[in-house]
């Protein structure tokens, strides 16, 4: 997200002496994506951030792959997707191809006996139910239902839930989630037409620092590989920063829908995007006001993308037989639309209160063990008369 931030202490010019107030240097960080081309933001810490004391074992988290080669329309229930007390282990990765895993997390307990960092993707936490703060090495944010977490590679974080009950959508990217380019002008900022703007980005704040000598495991994930490094400083040392890369939150809520008198299409509900997929939220609108208007989705061909759709809350006007936590997975190659009668008993309706989140990949989706184990197996031919 390309809006300059700053938290803490920071000397007037970059890579200069910045002395501590009873001697010796803060220590500069260069934290950067795509070589030195991608965002950035320098940090200056009370330690070296290289102090690595012992590594621990690594574990392969790869996922398990069921189908490699799906051409089935599919329905996952995902609140079937079991609790667990670890964060890591809670999540449970579904739909997966070289470019993106997608999958779901229930976990009951907070992150906070160690650090976590994804070395390989930026992350997208969706939160669907709980509350709590988001604790990273750049600052904290405070999150709730609705909340969209940008946490971008690299980044040392914890996470603290307010209660057991929490469910999650999850995204691991391995290309820069960005805001979508249509909706900025040549400066990066969000224009008139957006529906969202900066105002409604929720940038760190509350930046912890800690000057604690010992051994503090962090987790980092690499080539599908979780790895135990133990560091002798903690990693939240961080007395000031500035730049552009850090983690933010957004509210599905504060997403403004663009509405026509005529059936818009899905991109008008866009939100996030990367080079290989996109994001969207559909909210509660208007439906369409041409007089003789069918709100419903027409039947449209997924020829070039696999088309995820994560079911909140609300009424799901297209489906029948939907409900909050289902995923359904309509993959590229053979149309989809509307179930039987959804069509019909769209017509003359006002509005929706649906909420949901799409994800549409440009390479097809391999389906997980984890998947198979709550696909309900007939979604298929549910458009049957």
């Amino acid at each position: 997200m390309p809006i300059y931030h700053s938290l803490g202490k920071i000397p007037p010019k970059r890579h200069t002496v910045m002395p501590k107030d009873g001697g010796g240097l803060y220590y500069e960080q260069l934290f950067g994506t795509v070589g030195f081309d991608g965002m950035s933001s320098l940090l200056y810490q009370l330690h070296r951030p290289t102090m690595v004391s012992r590594i621990g074992e690594a574990k392969d988290v790869s996922p398990k792959i069921a189908v490699d080669r799906n051409m089935t329309s599919r329905r996952l229930v995902g609140f079937d997707v079991p609790p667990a007390d670890d964060f890591l282990e809670s999540r449970k990765a579904l739909l997966v191809n070289s470019d993106v895993y997608l999958g779901l997390a229930a976990p009951r307990k907070s992150l906070t006996e160690y650090f976590y960092k994804n070395a390989d993707a930026d992350e997208m936490l969706f939160v669907h139910r709980g509350s709590g703060v988001l604790r990273t090495f750049l600052g904290n944010i405070e999150f709730s239902y609705g909340d969209y977490l940008i946490i971008p590679r690299g980044m040392i974080y914890q996470i603290e839930f307010s209660g057991t009950d929490n469910r999650l959508l999850y995204l691991e990217s391995f290309s820069p989630i960005y805001t979508p380019k249509r909706y900025r002008n040549w400066f990066g900022q969000l224009l008139e037409h957006s529906p969202f703007c900066e105002r409604d980005i929720r940038r760190p704040s509350n930046l912890e620092t800690h000057d604690e000598k010992g051994e503090f495991v962090v987790k980092v994930k690499k080539q599908n590989m979780l790895h135990e490094l133990v560091y002798a400083t903690h990693p939240f040392d961080v007395v000031g920063w500035d730049g552009y890369n850090y983690p933010y939150a957004f509210s599905i809520h504060e997403f403004e829908p663009i509405t026509g008198r005529v059936h818009q299409p899905p991109p008008v509900h866009q939100t996030f995007e990367t080079s290989s997929f996109v994001v969207c939220s559909f909210v509660p609108r208007l439906y369409d006001y041409h007089p003789a208007a069918i709100p419903a989705p027409y039947n449209h061909s997924n020829i070039d993308s696999d088309e995820v759709l994560y079911y909140v809350d609300g009424d799901f006007m297209s489906r029948n037989d939907i409900a909050a936590g289902h995923i359904s997975l309509h993959p590229a190659g053979i149309p989809h639309g509307p179930h039987p009668g959804a069509y019909e008993r769209s017509i003359g309706q006002k509005e929706t209160k649906e909420l949901a989140v799409m994800v549409d990949t440009f390479k097809p989706l391999m389906i997980t063990e984890e998947a198979i184990k709550i696909d309900d197996g007939k979604y298929w031919n549910s458009w049957i008369e």
